[in-house]
């Protein structure tokens, strides 16, 4: 059978074509230490797996759930936003629950987006924002970040380009795979930029608890919802990457329009997971302290790790992750590949987030101190 024509520019994604490399040099006895992925490896709250398990004896658990997500669930979130962003989302309305952030990227690029109409996209950036415009016959327009700038758009540069066919405009504070954070004063220049080009403006947000004292959201900025849209995440926050559950917060015209694509995709979310991820939501700050607790000494780790190999980390990271940069004259794959091969230590390369990231790499946190320690046995012999 002949592939749809769609396909023709799209790649498999770098983490699921790599990951079979490193699997098969553990199958071949090599004792690889992964510090590439962003798959948190500590446990959901004990709180949170009650829930769940208390959630698959409820009544109706097991049957098909509301496609907008049960009202506990979307008031979970209304708190959550309104106590820890002091935003105040409309629970009935303003709030749809996903299957995880990713499947929103779909979901909005499905529901606004026609066969060549440009998204602004960053450089560097998740693929994921790039990989699904084209899937949807997208043009992807490239806007550049680098480390002069902290990571942030400029906006001199924005307003010299041709805006007229861009629809949507990705954005991702806390940055990945930087880890940058952007202001209120950037996220105001953001909903200005987008009320003026009529371009919706999506802030992709599932870091704002990892590493970070102060969590922001666009919807704070007055008048953000008319132009703007946000994801969030329990993938990273609650640990529970595998759980894929998660939240597209907006207005009530925005909301309805990605609803007309998530209704026609799937029917309605797990009951218990969206007990669970009730739970999670009602958490007090003691968890992300506690968590933070242990990411602070992971973090000390790497940046050790990252001394011993030459590499220059960036300064004031939040998120789940370090990005550094590589020694001069190396580039990224040729530096990880290095690594892998003669360490049996996997990263992920910068280049697989834009050319804008080549030179650089990104250690995960999502692992044990011990394998970390490890890690910087081998490097320095």
């Amino acid at each position: 059978m002949i592939p749809a024509n769609r396909l023709e520019h799209v790649k498999e994604y770098y983490f699921s074509s790599k990951l079979r490399e490193v699997r098969a040099l553990q199958a071949a006895g090599k004792p690889i230490i992964n510090l590439g992925i962003g798959s948190p490896d500590l446990p959901p709250p004990k709180q949170v797996i009650a829930a769940l398990n208390k959630g698959l004896t409820q009544n109706g658990a097991h049957q098909y759930q509301p496609y907008k997500g049960t009202a506990e669930f979307r008031k979970a979130v209304a708190g959550f936003y309104q106590k820890y962003y002091q935003v105040s989302l409309d629970p009935e309305t303003e709030i749809i629950p996903l299957m995880g952030s990713k499947e929103g990227i779909l979901h909005i690029s499905m529901a606004y987006l026609n066969e060549g109409d440009e998204v602004l996209i960053p450089n560097p950036g998740y693929p994921t924002y790039t990989s699904v415009s084209k899937l949807v016959g997208a043009k992807a327009i490239f806007y550049n970040l680098n480390e002069e700038g902290n990571w942030l758009p400029n906006f001199e540069e924005l307003e010299q380009k041709d805006l007229s066919k861009v629809k949507i405009m990705w954005i991702n504070y806390p940055h990945m795979p930087t880890g940058a954070s952007a202001t209120e004063e950037v996220f105001e220049q953001l909903v200005a930029f987008g009320k003026k080009h009529q371009i919706l403006i999506v802030n992709d947000n599932p870091y704002s608890f990892i590493l970070n004292e102060h969590p922001k959201s666009i919807l704070k900025i007055t008048g953000a919802k008319e132009v703007a849209l946000e994801l969030n995440s329990l993938s990273k926050s609650f640990n529970m990457a595998g759980w894929r559950v998660g939240m597209l917060n907006g207005s009530a015209k925005n909301i309805d329009t990605v609803l007309k694509v998530k209704t026609n995709m799937d029917s309605g979310m797990f009951y218990p997971v969206q007990a669970g991820a009730t739970a999670a939501l009602e958490l007090d700050k003691n968890w992300f302290d506690a968590m933070n607790a242990i990411y602070k000494s992971r973090r000390a780790k790497i940046l050790e790790l990252a001394a011993a190999l030459g590499c220059k980390p960036g300064k004031e990271q939040a998120g789940m992750f370090i990005w550094c940069k590589v020694p001069e004259g190396k580039s990224s794959e040729e530096f990880v590949d290095n690594l892998l091969h003669d360490h049996s230590i996997f990263t992920a390369p910068g280049f697989i987030f834009g050319d804008m990231g080549e030179g650089y790499i990104r250690f995960s946190l999502c692992t044990d101190e011990k394998n970390v320690d490890e890690a910087i046995k081998r490097i320095k012999g």
